[in-house]
């Protein structure tokens, strides 16, 4: 167990074993055991608004389990910055396809805001879930919520439109998104045709630094 510190002027007290048993509240319920074991392998990264958590180009090597702060996924296609996907509290993310073919990625990850980020490497969640069966389920849950999610993306990009999207957005996020002073940017949504489609609710998904 340890404690969470990287710049002196945060105030962070939560330990791993905190962390781990909020994964476990969250996805699926662990043996005080379990808890232990998972909480041995996080790795707790905090990162200031802005900050790039993960390039193109590099390998996904661990799932991100947001304990404070806002992330996102994104891209660039046709020379535009597009949003792919949002992550708040409690939530977690994962380039899928680089984090199992251990290949580079082409999305990039980073803070929307100041954000405390603990990494679940791999590697050692892979050894955990051959000795802990509860750690296998929570595993596997963590995996299928994000191919639902990423299906339910997919056909959202199919039949709905943009302002569609972005209304069940701010149905189901957990934050007010519409509330974040520095949303200045729209959310724009690409498809291979190079049809850029704005949502017309002008404050959305990326946040840039006015300071």
């Amino acid at each position: 167990m340890y404690f969470c510190s990287k710049y002196k002027n945060w105030e962070h007290m939560t330990t791993s074993i905190d962390i781990a048993r909020r994964i476990a509240e969250v996805n699926h319920p662990l043996s005080r055991e379990s808890v232990h074991a998972l909480a041995e392998i996080l790795v707790c990264r905090k990162y200031r608004k802005g900050e790039i958590v993960l390039q193109a180009g590099e390998v996904c090597k661990s799932m991100l389990f947001i304990e404070k702060g806002m992330l996102r996924q994104f891209y660039y296609k046709y020379d535009k910055d597009l949003t792919e996907h949002i992550g708040y509290e409690n939530g977690v993310i994962i380039c899928i396809e680089s984090y199992f073919k251990q290949e580079p990625t082409r999305l990039m990850v980073e803070t929307l805001e100041a954000s405390v980020v603990w990494e679940l490497p791999r590697v050692e969640v892979e050894k955990l879930i051959d000795q802990y069966h509860d750690i296998e389920r929570l595993y596997r849950g963590f995996i299928e919520h994000s191919l639902i999610e990423s299906q339910v993306k997919a056909d959202t990009l199919r039949f709905e439109p943009a302002h569609e999207r972005y209304n069940k957005l701010l149905q189901t996020s957990s934050r007010d998104i519409e509330a974040c002073a520095s949303c200045v940017h729209r959310f724009l949504i690409t498809d291979d045709s190079r049809n850029l489609e704005p949502c017309p609710f002008f404050l959305a998904l990326e946040l840039i630094n006015q300071s």
